[in-house]
């Protein structure tokens, strides 16, 4: 379980749904006993000695009615079908998990030229080849997620999206995409070239359930 610094103080820990108890447990370890309160996107532990852990519902909402703790253990744990969507500038997946498993899956990329330094005419025209080369690696990104991913959409739980920010909030004006992104969920997942083992890795990010974790004062834990 990685962990990085969280903004406001404390750290984020991404715990998978299947250590999500065993976390807990060890929580309660270190810090003595605490108080679980929370909503259905938010399960807050206070602990004795003043420790904090926030634990972030995944896929939320969770269903109403005591208590936290373990109303949040079977929530991360249920197995869903989610559909994950990457795009780069020139690269792109879709694909469908059952749980962890992936059960569908495309990936596919398309030359889109570097930027250059040259100027006039010349570089007007790279300019418009580029952009070209765009609009037709992003219009191949959608017709593949639509491809891929709309057989499945009544029994989908969930879409995540992922790869680049500025290349995915340029294909969110497409209309054919608007049943999957009426299906977003975070966490949005920043990964490199979208490749098959990229898309394969993604259940360890998107299961996770995130924790930010918050010391008493004058001591550093594990968490």
């Amino acid at each position: 379980m990685s962990a990085r610094p969280a903004k406001g103080g404390g750290r984020w820990v991404m715990v998978p749904p299947e250590r999500v108890h065993p976390w807990i447990d060890g929580f309660a370890d270190r810090h003595g006993p605490f108080t679980a309160t929370g909503d259905d996107r938010l399960v807050r532990l206070s602990a004795a000695d003043g420790a904090l852990a926030e634990l972030h519902v995944p896929f939320p909402p969770m269903k109403p009615g005591p208590p936290h703790v373990t109303r949040l253990v079977t929530h991360a744990q249920a197995e869903r079908r989610v559909g994950v969507f990457l795009v780069r500038l020139g690269g792109y997946a879709a694909g469908v998990f059952r749980g962890s498993a992936l059960v569908a899956s495309k990936v596919g990329s398309r030359l889109v030229q570097g930027r250059t330094a040259a100027g006039g005419w010349s570089q007007q025209r790279f300019a418009r080849r580029r952009r070209n080369q765009a609009d037709k690696a992003f219009d191949d990104a959608v017709e593949t997620a639509v491809r891929v991913l709309s057989p499945y959409l009544g029994e989908l739980d969930a879409v995540v999206l992922g790869g680049d920010r500025r290349a995915v909030d340029a294909l969110r004006g497409d209309r054919r995409l608007a049943p999957l992104l009426a299906l977003e969920t975070e966490p949005f997942l920043v990964v490199p070239d979208p490749k098959l083992a990229v898309l394969r890795d993604t259940p360890a990010t998107f299961r996770a359930v995130r924790v930010r974790v918050v010391d008493p004062p004058g001591l550093s834990s594990p968490g």
